[in-house]
């Protein structure tokens, strides 16, 4: 029988350090960014967490919550009041249990692009830019349910494994592979000779109706995706095989990035 999460009364005691304020951002002071523990909230994600390859480090919540999880062997269990709770990780949790996890590193991009099965169908997502953390959960969490196999960043992308990205893609973006195209955007052309038709998104009234792109004829795709608000660079989508929009009704010049690219990896299916 596994025994009782251990109680924590003092917000400084160094056994729950990983999530010791949270809201001060992407990173600790003095560390380099994407290099801290994967941290989860809620517990649908952190389940989620539970069945994917990243090894969780401890799990925190208020009384209850964590031992209704099927927490395997190894990992570190405290529970906290919520006001103890709130000033460990700096603001009021509303989801009753986080947790935290050893980061993995991003995948081998030639790997990614190959896939478990070369030739078999498949469709990534490829995002410039895209610097809102929460976008990027969206963004994961719409990949996970439409079919995308992975996501691809330009060096200036959010980290995905950030806190407010994990919880906004309901941990679902932890089942994501991604891997980071450097050379950008000359690094599509990797992508373009494994077999790819990458499709950059724009509202540009002389791009191409995004229902006529076959996803059939085109079995390997990559859907380019800019930021908020500037969208995808000229370079980018001159790079990009097909330049295609979302028609939509008059009067309206855009759809938000995360909803443009659920109607995107839907229709590419």
């Amino acid at each position: 029988m596994r025994p009782s999460p251990a109680t924590i009364t003092d917000p400084d005691d160094p056994r729950v350090a990983d999530f010791r304020d949270l809201k001060a951002g992407d990173r600790r002071p003095g560390t380099e960014r994407g290099t801290g523990p994967v941290i989860v909230e809620g517990v649908p994600a952190v389940e989620r967490l539970l069945a994917s390859p990243y090894r969780v480090r401890a799990v925190l919540g208020v009384p209850g919550r964590v031992a209704a999880l099927d927490l395997p062997e190894g990992v570190a269990a405290y529970e906290a009041d919520r006001w103890v709770l709130s000033e460990v990780i700096g603001f009021r949790l509303t989801r009753g249990v986080l947790a935290s996890a050893d980061r993995r590193p991003p995948a081998d991009l030639d790997e990614l692009l190959a896939g478990p099965d070369p030739a078999a169908p498949r469709r990534l997502a490829v995002l410039e830019a895209l610097n809102d953390a929460e976008n990027l959960g969206s963004i994961a969490r719409s990949a996970v349910a439409l079919g995308v196999e992975g996501l691809l960043l330009d060096p200036r992308c959010a980290d995905p494994l950030y806190r407010r990205s994990v919880r906004v893609s309901m941990g679902h973006v932890l089942a994501l592979p991604f891997a980071v195209l450097p050379d950008w955007p000359g690094g599509l052309a990797r992508l373009h000779d494994a077999g790819y038709l990458t499709v950059a998104l724009t509202p540009a009234p002389d791009a191409v109706d995004l229902a006529d792109v076959d996803p059939v004829a085109h079995p390997r795709t990559a859907v380019l995706l800019g930021a908020e608000g500037p969208g995808l660079t000229p370079e980018a989508q001159q790079a990009a095989r097909v330049r295609a929009r979302i028609p939509m009704r008059a009067g309206v010049d855009s759809l938000g990035v995360a909803a443009a690219a659920a109607v995107a990896f839907a229709t590419l299916r």
